[in-house]
């Protein structure tokens, strides 16, 4: 079951894992006080909804006054933008940049973006309705939800959406079970580029682009996601011949539960990278391309001939394969790539900076000139 929405900010028109962030928020005190800080929330609720959703610095955005919401433990604000600037804004559309109801719990700590919904005696069955509606999902695909359980965050529980043929999702439930969420929570941090600077480790990793670059891109990919491949093919023929040695771009493995193969080739690309680093890119490349022909009978001889067709030693990479010798590497980026809050695929950072999915090109280059002119 994959749920999107296109309008607003919140757009998962990617391979995702979850409908909710996955930055883990661990061993932290329960507090309903709001944090101490000298920025007022609303304009903290701007610096981050313009961090996570990569809207250029040159669309202005701007929160109303933080107001009573229908739904307890929550406040809102309407967040807007400048359409006026949306041409010079690298091609967003303009109802991209709707008005939008965003809400922040009351202790400061949290923001959700998408619908709330208040739940009644039976909140389970309530969250299968809600969702349902929302995603215009028919009653001819039964929805079951799960139990309501501890989540990563400490003001939420979590539940888990399921269709018969296996697929599922994650909804985030208020603590005392009374509003669900029905789209994006994340903790309210307005560090993120630091984080993510602070976290990725870029020594002996698979990449293109001089080291100095004053722009590096930290790209997290599945294999298996159509998505990553149309992404993979703009970085590729369009983003590097633009910027040349200005970019290096940095490749991280980042296999998803819901696909059968792409673990398999996430190990064969890190195998790939030890046995000969040159071959890793073209290897890659040729892995995005051929994607409608790999299944999960097929994928461990696929990856031998287009590793050998890539310049990889056919023996080497099937002991390495077989022994699973890289997937140390492949689970280090899947560790770092969870601890800045990646859940879905594609996901890149320019100089720490968050991007999800694949925005429009022209509004990737804006990023990159922006990081450009920062540095």
């Amino acid at each position: 079951m994959k749920i999107r929405r296109t309008e607003g900010w919140v757009n998962l028109g990617a391979c995702a894992l979850v409908v909710s962030a996955a930055a883990l928020i661990g061993g932290t005190p329960r507090s309903h006080a709001r944090p101490a800080v000298d920025t007022p929330v609303t304009e903290r609720v701007v610096q981050f909804l313009r961090e996570r959703f990569a809207i250029p610095d040159s669309v202005k955005m701007t929160a109303g006054p933080l107001r009573s919401s229908p739904f307890p433990g929550f406040e809102e604000t309407t967040v807007t933008a400048d359409t006026t600037a949306v041409q010079g804004a690298g091609g967003m559309s303009a109802k991209a940049l709707q008005p939008q109801t965003v809400y922040v719990t009351k202790d400061g700590r949290y923001v959700a973006v998408g619908k709330l919904f208040a739940l009644g005696t039976d909140p389970k069955a309530d969250v299968v309705k809600d969702v349902r509606e929302t995603f215009k999902i028919p009653d001819t695909t039964t929805l079951t939800a799960g139990p309501f359980e501890k989540s990563k965050y400490l003001e939420f529980h979590q539940t888990k959406l399921s269709t018969p043929d296996g697929k599922s999702q994650d909804f985030f439930v208020t603590r005392d079970d009374r509003v669900v969420v029905v789209g994006d929570v994340m903790p309210l941090d307005v560090n993120l580029r630091r984080k993510a600077l602070d976290t990725f480790n870029l020594r002996n990793q698979p990449s293109v682009g001089p080291a100095n670059a004053p722009v590096t891109i930290v790209e997290f990919a599945d294999l298996e996601c159509p998505t990553c491949a149309r992404f993979h093919a703009f970085l590729e023929n369009e983003l590097l011949p633009r910027y040349g040695n200005k970019v290096r771009i940095v490749f991280k493995e980042f296999p998803l539960p819901m696909h059968d193969w792409s673990r398999v080739a996430a190990i064969a690309n890190e195998c790939s990278y030890q046995i000969a680093p040159s071959s890793f890119f073209a290897f890659r490349s040729m892995i995005f391309s051929h994607q409608t022909v790999i299944n999960v009978a097929n994928v461990r001889d696929t990856m031998l001939q287009y590793g050998e067709e890539s310049g990889v030693d056919r023996l080497k990479l099937a002991a390495c394969i077989d022994s699973q010798a890289s997937l140390p590497r492949v689970e280090e980026g899947k560790k770092e790539g969870t601890a800045v809050g990646v859940n879905s695929t594609p996901t890149s950072f320019i100089n720490g900076r968050m991007v999800v999915a694949m925005p429009p090109a022209e509004q990737y280059f804006a990023l990159v000139d922006e990081a450009l002119a920062k540095h």
